[in-house]
């Protein structure tokens, strides 16, 4: 069983993992054109791998001391392993000898949907967090 500043903990560090999704969504879409970066090549889409905070599951389950997850983090920002969409644009001065760009593989419509999963899961959690703050007051109103 969690206590109620346990929600809010769960709640919080969840809230700050989402956040930092919408961050990468938005670098992306900033990005979706960028055909020449410092590391030579086009823009390179990120995604978040996100973990639970604390031990592992099988260090807990091989000290028999299950609980509750103790939180989410992003564990970290990685490259999306999709290879760049190329486009034959001979003029453009990062074309190669026969003429080909190399563009970021971002789909607008993939970031938007990431951007709308994002945002909802940040107002859930902020949900989550605003009801356990009423049934904490509720509780000390009780105590009076």
């Amino acid at each position: 069983m969690m206590n109620l500043f346990g929600v809010m903990e769960l709640s919080g560090s969840a809230m700050g993992a989402q956040r930092q999704r919408a961050e990468v969504v938005a670098a992306n879409l900033a990005n979706a054109e960028t055909t020449r970066t410092d590391e030579g090549g086009p823009y390179r889409r990120k995604q978040v791998v996100f973990g639970s905070r604390g031990p592992q599951f099988r260090y807990e389950l091989a000290s028999r001391q299950l609980g509750a997850p103790r939180g989410i983090e992003v564990r970290a920002v990685v490259d999306d392993p999709a290879s760049p969409i190329v486009r034959y644009q001979p003029g453009h001065p990062d074309a190669d000898s026969q003429g080909f760009v190399a563009y970021p593989n971002v789909n607008p419509i993939t970031e938007m949907v990431d951007l709308m999963s994002a945002s909802r899961s940040y107002e859930a959690n902020a949900a989550a967090i605003t009801a356990a703050k009423q049934m904490i007051s509720q509780s000390l109103d009780i105590l009076r």
